[in-house]
């Protein structure tokens, strides 16, 4: 066994002290008197069960559905970790449900499916899924990860998401509209490298597409994707180049490289091919492609964003899921869709540009100022919950994902400045 450091003892002590674990059930309702009682149980529950048994919508209002998430894996793919198993994501999943809880003030519970099978998956997932108003996907591996997500989403009528793929679409969007706002591109002009073809490289460049990205060329561990190689999965072959093109090719006066792969697999002699004042995104976790130091000294003139939280621009989809998620089921959204993620991605790139609240300089201990160092917002900016819920709630209903009538955003984002107060 390898020996303990400092770090690993604090966040022992952390998760188990003094109760084991991250979250708990607190009650809503006073259970004090035999009146209470009878209200919270027998006989009181008897007019909600039947009401909601003649109107399924009414869970909305009798219970906890409306702002209750599951957070699911078959820790399958636990960041920075592997194929663990779902036992030991445990902590992980708890984890994300706090997140959700602290900066959406959505409850939530952690859900571990011990199993690896697509079928067995969808379908415990499917017989729990009336207990909530909306299921988070969490760390699980590709190709079974587009799968799983499809059928939930097509089989379910609340919304669904696999926080892997479509925060890290969002977020990185977000930061690449406001790259480009300060390099004066635009979106349909630029060459775009991702490198990896996972859960999250597939959904980030898709959302690309979405955004006006037409010359995009994705790099997988055995190189360039193209039209001529036969060992490519369904979701590869979407982002084939038509013709043969080295590694050195793709990146060669590319605009934008997006890393989502692992230490090492791209270098700095590929981003010297890259093109003026160019957008480096390196996301491997917690070890970058690319350190941004190493990025900065060959490349001074590079807009650079990682995963990682001791660096400027972090790509942290805490930034995404709880906001999405609370604008989604605010107006019982039966799906996250693109015009949903995409509003996202646009209110964080709007948000970053406005003045920064005096508080968040305090926590940072800088003066934050839109710019090449700030292009995306940082997770602890409390006007977050206002500005992306009510956007994707809005698109839910611009959309048609959202049915509800007379929606009053005004009144909502004064909902949602007092929800945590």
């Amino acid at each position: 066994m390898s020996k303990i450091t400092s770090t690993d003892k604090e966040a022992f002590d952390y998760h188990q002290f003094p109760t084991p674990g991250k979250i708990s059930v607190e009650t809503t309702k006073p259970i004090l008197t035999q009146k209470d009682l009878s209200l919270a149980y027998t006989p009181g529950v008897a007019a909600p069960c039947l009401a909601i048994e003649k109107n399924p919508q009414d869970a909305y209002k009798y219970t906890s559905k409306g702002h209750l998430v599951a957070v699911i894996s078959n820790g399958t793919a636990v960041l920075g970790l592997g194929n663990i198993g779902a036992l030991a994501s445990k902590p992980v999943m708890e984890g994300k449900s706090v997140l959700f809880k602290s900066f959406s003030g959505l409850d939530s519970f952690d859900i571990e499916v011990d199993t690896e099978s697509v079928d067995r998956f969808c379908s415990v997932v499917t017989a729990i899924a009336p207990t909530f108003g909306g299921i988070n996907l969490e760390d699980i591996k590709a190709p079974e990860c587009f799968e799983i997500e499809r059928r939930l989403v097509e089989e379910l009528d609340i919304p669904v998401m696999h926080d892997d793929q479509h925060g890290t679409a969002v977020i990185s969007s977000a930061g690449i509209i406001n790259a480009c706002k300060i390099t004066h591109r635009k979106f349909e002009d630029l060459k775009v490298v991702v490198v990896g073809a996972g859960g999250a490289a597939i959904s980030c460049a898709r959302l690309y597409k979405r955004l006006g990205v037409h010359e995009l060329y994705m790099i997988d561990s055995i190189g360039v994707i193209h039209a001529g190689r036969s060992d490519l999965s369904e979701q590869k072959r979407e982002f084939c180049s038509k013709n043969y093109m080295t590694h050195a090719e793709a990146f060669q006066c590319a605009d934008v490289v997006v890393g989502l792969s692992r230490p090492g697999t791209f270098s700095v002699e590929d981003i010297m091919l890259m093109a003026n004042e160019p957008i480096i995104f390196t996301l491997s976790n917690p070890t970058p492609e690319i350190f941004p130091d190493d990025v900065k000294k060959a490349r001074p003139d590079a807009i650079v964003a990682t995963g990682r939280s001791d660096f400027d621009n972090q790509v942290n989809n805490v930034l995404g899921f709880p906001f999405i998620f609370r604008g989604a089921m605010d107006v019982k959204a039966r799906k996250i869709n693109d015009e949903m993620k995409l509003a996202a991605s646009q209110a964080l790139a709007m948000l970053t540009r406005e003045k920064v609240p005096k508080y968040l300089n305090e926590i940072y201990g800088k003066k934050l100022e839109f710019g090449k160092d700030y292009i995306i917002p940082k997770p602890f900016d409390k006007r977050l919950i206002v500005e992306i819920s009510s956007a994707v709630a809005l698109a839910a209903i611009e959309s048609g994902s959202s049915t509800m009538k007379d929606f009053d955003i005004k009144a909502y984002k004064k909902e949602l400045v007092s929800i945590l107060k």
